[in-house]
């Protein structure tokens, strides 16, 4: 279960912390999309303090496998609906619907 006022960035510095993982350790276990290699501590240090969002899917994914914490809850914490869902979305509407039904059952 996650704080209510859980982020992104607290998910990731505490997962890490959990690991006893350094912000160097971690970041070079996260490589980027384009293949040129890994993540910066810094940009790391900027997720981890809510500074900026991980850019991609990809990192999510990432994180998720590196620190074995649940990628869905990784994207609703980032905000993001991962890109093969939203390929697979036919119809606007209905999911749309499907979202503010989703919404009305996290609110009771």
């Amino acid at each position: 279960m996650t704080a209510p006022n859980q982020t992104f960035g607290k998910a990731i510095a505490s997962a890490r912390k959990q690991k006893a993982m350094s912000q160097k350790e971690l970041a070079s276990r996260i490589l980027k999309e384009d293949g040129a290699g890994a993540i910066s501590p810094q940009y790391l240090n900027d997720i981890e303090h809510d500074r900026r969002n991980p850019s991609s899917d990809h990192l999510i994914h990432q994180f998720s496998t590196v620190l074995d914490i649940d990628e869905n809850l990784l994207f609703v914490l980032a905000g993001k609906i991962p890109d093969d869902l939203r390929r697979t979305i036919r119809d606007p509407a209905k999911a749309a619907e499907a979202f503010m039904a989703f919404r009305r059952s996290v609110s009771d």
